[in-house]
């Protein structure tokens, strides 16, 4: 009798666990919802409920508390029954699970465009976004907020650990119309992401009445963000591609979120080759220059030169910290050079997939053999086909030597972080036989 009483008693036991855990996971998933309710917004702006959506990115604690519970309630159930149902929405990302998530980080004309290309290419199992923080600077650049470094860096660090985990809903917020029912004709250069341009994300275009997108030989219509996710989430891994992070430091949250294994790569380049670089590219914004140029003096300080000395800062200042590989960032920071790749694009590229943990594909291979060898003339500010071993000299011919020195002069600490030699006269400056590229490893 006694031993009846006894497993009646762990019985009792056990339902009453049971029954705590049920209670606590209802408790705490009502908590969830009101939270996402009342959630704090950088930016108050009225968006529809997106219908694939991570909720509660910021909340790791909470998804920890769901997990062991239910791992509690399947051990004293004795069974693998799924409790998804009750946190269908919450990220589930994790070491474990093989994601990789790859940030490229760099500036305006440092080549970004043409090496994001090698993960953009890398086949199947990749999902890669061009820009997509595009929208959130177009949108605040001129307002109070962005003028405040420090809220400009926390946004643009919510929106990447979105779009990481494959919920574009915080990119939304930004885009210009406003989405309807999560579908948009304006996300910028769609056309960049194999992923946004395959099916089913692109939707056929059935009159010409809609706007549509050139995606090589193929004509989508506008962009289902739903669809887009859906892809995002069946790939295993994603990769983003911006120039518009100033400090690699204030990442620092997203590299620390426990969902996600992010990678950063920072892409840098000689000043000088960016600055030839921009004046030809955005012509109308370097008409200072275009004039300095011709007059051969160059005001240092004018408010133009104090802009150039602060990106050279910010670049040198993010490389310090990736360089010095503190606990946070610890395998998770590789530098490179534009210059390096160019002239060993393929060993380059081997050594950014080997950082990544990602294995370097056929696809991705064939993509860099058929787009650094070529013969053609690159056409538009944004190509990526060209001889890049050309390419990497090309700058020398282009800048005027007064300018030059300006760059050397203002960005002199930058430049000899990362190698760049210097030139003292216009004819050591073209003359492509003298390297101004001093061989570094960069651990």
């Amino acid at each position: 009798m006694s031993n009846y009483k006894s497993q009646d008693s762990r019985m009792n036991t056990k339902y009453a666990v049971i029954f705590i855990c049920i209670v606590a996971l209802v408790i705490i998933e009502k908590e969830s919802n009101i939270l996402s309710r009342v959630s704090d917004k950088l930016i108050q702006r009225q968006t529809p409920q997106q219908t694939l959506q991570t909720e509660d990115y910021n909340n790791p604690t909470h998804n920890d508390s769901l997990s062991v519970l239910k791992m509690l309630l399947s051990k004293l159930l004795g069974t693998k029954r799924n409790y998804s149902n009750l946190s269908d929405k919450l990220g589930n990302y994790s070491y474990s699970s093989g994601h990789k998530h790859i940030l490229l980080m760099a500036t305006t004309r440092t080549g970004s465009s043409f090496v994001g290309e090698f993960f953009n290419h890398h086949g199947e199992n990749m999902f890669y976004l061009f820009e997509p923080l595009w929208h959130v600077e177009r949108m605040l650049t001129l307002t109070t907020e962005a003028n405040n470094g420090t809220v400009l860096a926390g946004i643009y660090r919510d929106v990447l650990q979105g779009l990481f985990l494959c919920d574009f809903s915080p990119l939304e917020k930004f885009i210009s119309p406003q989405p309807q029912d999560h579908v948009t004709p304006a996300l910028f250069r769609r056309e960049s992401s194999v992923s946004l341009c395959e099916e089913p994300v692109c939707t056929p275009v059935i009159t010409d009445v809609f706007e549509r997108y050139h995606c090589k030989s193929r004509r989508c219509g506008p962009l289902n963000l739903t669809l887009a996710a859906e892809s995002c989430l069946s790939k295993q891994h994603r990769a983003i591609k911006t120039v518009r992070v100033r400090q690699l430091d204030t990442l620092r949250p997203l590299v620390e979120e426990p969902r996600l294994d992010v990678r950063v790569i920072q892409l840098v380049r000689d000043p000088r080759a960016v600055l030839a670089s921009r004046m030809v590219a955005f012509s109308s914004k370097y008409q200072t220059w275009k004039t300095w140029a011709q007059d051969g003096q160059v005001p240092e300080d004018d408010e133009e030169v104090k802009r150039l000395k602060g990106n050279c800062d910010n670049i040198r200042m993010s490389a310090q910290v990736g360089l010095s590989q503190p606990p946070w960032l610890k395998n998770r920071y590789m530098l490179v050079r534009y210059e390096d790749i160019a002239r060993y694009p393929m060993q380059k590229a081997e050594e950014m997939y080997r950082f990544t943990g990602i294995p370097f594909s056929p696809q991705a291979r064939e993509w860099i053999l058929r787009n650094t060898q070529t013969t053609q003339v690159a056409s538009g500010i944004y190509s990526t086909q060209k001889n890049s071993s050309e390419q990497a000299e090309k700058w020398r011919f282009s800048i005027p030597f007064t300018l030059a020195q300006v760059v050397q002069r203002v960005c002199g600490p930058t430049m000899k972080l990362f190698g760049y030699r210097f030139v003292d006269d216009e004819k050591t400056l073209i003359n492509k036989s003298v390297s101004l590229l001093e061989e570094r490893l960069f651990v």
